[in-house]
């Protein structure tokens, strides 16, 4: 089939589709860092990932320096279509100095704020509060140990000032997404001690005030971890609560919930009270097992709800896997691709005939729709989106993927 006739079976069901495909090229995606090196960064530390953070397989390939992991996210960006961003973590500084996680600045990042503006892309940024030894006891903004505490509150302060510097460099506002490993493995007498000393170190490392045009923070949930079974301090109520009362963006991670937990659901609730939110796309397969993407009904889901709630303008939205048993490209594209695949599909549904249906309540017209809605040819749209971006598709994807892993595959 091709492009127009595919375009004129949607126009019967009242959907423009380049009306879709112009909206499909202005939504970036997120894409994290941390795939390209399984989550190693490159600090020297001597302390556990922490919270139930672990990299699986050996698959060869892995980036073993900055540079590799920006020549990786070129070619993994240009096999995706459209313009979009970098999710960076504090411990993926660009420097021959070897600053403790208290001491960064923004010039061990400045390469990467460089490179970023050749490529065209957005910076976002993430304080690492996992894999230092002062985070050996998963504890750390609410540690009992004051030092401790103050050791990371400056780390997060910091990294409030690199991403608000990143943001003012590259004229494009960067999320600084606060996410900590805090809990315990066996039943705590005293959550109410912890969380205080989570909101006050919270509070403390907020303190100054940063142009939203530059940089916004957000505060990620957990339900829980390896070694923080039982408690996990920063749960999804504290940080709902902190977000209404602070302002800040809340995120919601979909590997952070139990596995039969709708995070699509979510959406329209929390934004009742919310102005912003972030989102962390992954698969669970197992809890948080953070597998690469698929094109699965989650992630229907939730581009469904961002479409027909009208969130887009609303929702930052990153990606949040890492899979060591697959080549990394491959994984990150694959991934971003089936994000922007589940936003086409909803963008190319008849909102105004569905949502009138429902508020008639005409179930069977809505299911009958939902239903015969899947066999239209989003393929051939797709397809289109591609050529229009110059990105491949079907079998030149699987082959320039193919051909970019076996020129990294002999890296040690």
């Amino acid at each position: 089939m091709t492009y127009e006739s595919a375009k004129a079976v949607f126009a019967d069901w009242g959907v423009d589709t380049e009306v879709a495909l112009d909206r499909l090229a202005t939504i970036p995606i997120s894409m994290h860092c941390w795939q390209g090196d399984d989550v190693v960064g490159f600090e020297t530390r001597s302390g556990t990932s922490g919270g139930g953070i672990q990299a699986t397989g050996n698959h060869p390939g892995r980036a073993r320096t900055a540079d590799e992991l920006r020549a990786d996210l070129e070619f993994a960006y240009g096999q995706i279509p459209g313009k979009h961003r970098l999710n960076l973590h504090a411990i993926y500084l660009d420097t021959d100095e070897t600053p403790d996680r208290d001491e960064i600045e923004y010039r061990h990042f400045a390469p990467w704020v460089d490179w970023a503006k050749d490529q065209g892309v957005g910076l976002d940024f993430n304080p690492t509060f996992f894999a230092h030894e002062k985070a050996d006891d998963n504890l750390t903004l609410s540690h009992p140990d004051k030092g401790i505490r103050d050791f990371w509150i400056e780390h997060g302060r910091r990294t409030r000032e690199i991403a608000a510097k990143m943001g003012e460099e590259l004229g494009s506002s960067a999320v600084n997404n606060i996410w900590v490993p805090d809990g315990y493995k066996d039943i705590p007498v005293d959550r109410m001690a912890a969380r205080t000393r989570l909101e006050a170190s919270l509070d403390a490392m907020c303190d100054s005030e940063q142009d939203p045009e530059h940089m916004v923070d957000a505060v990620e949930s957990k339900l829980f971890g390896i070694g923080v079974e039982a408690c996990t301090v920063g749960s999804h109520e504290f940080y709902l609560g902190y977000a209404i009362r602070k302002g800040t963006l809340l995120c919601l991670d979909m590997g952070h919930f139990h596995p039969t937990e709708n995070i699509a659901d979510k959406l329209s609730a929390v934004a009742l009270s919310l102005d912003e939110i972030l989102l962390h796309v992954s698969r669970p397969m197992r809890w948080d097992s953070d597998h690469v993407i698929l094109l699965n009904d989650d992630i229907q889901a939730m581009a469904n709800e961002l479409v027909f709630a009208d969130l887009l303008d609303r929702t930052r939205i990153g990606l949040d896997f890492f899979d060591a048993t697959i080549s990394r490209t491959a994984a990150w594209v694959i991934g971003t691709r089936n994000m922007q695949k589940a936003l086409l599909r909803s963008l190319l549904m008849p909102q105004s005939e569905l949502k009138d249906a429902e508020a008639t309540l005409d179930f069977t017209k809505r299911l009958i729709f939902t239903e015969e809605l899947k066999d239209l040819p989003y393929g051939v749209v797709w397809q289109e989106f591609c050529e229009r971006h110059d990105a491949p598709c079907g079998l030149a994807l699987s082959g320039s993927l193919e051909t970019y892993q076996a020129s990294v595959s002999g890296r040690g």
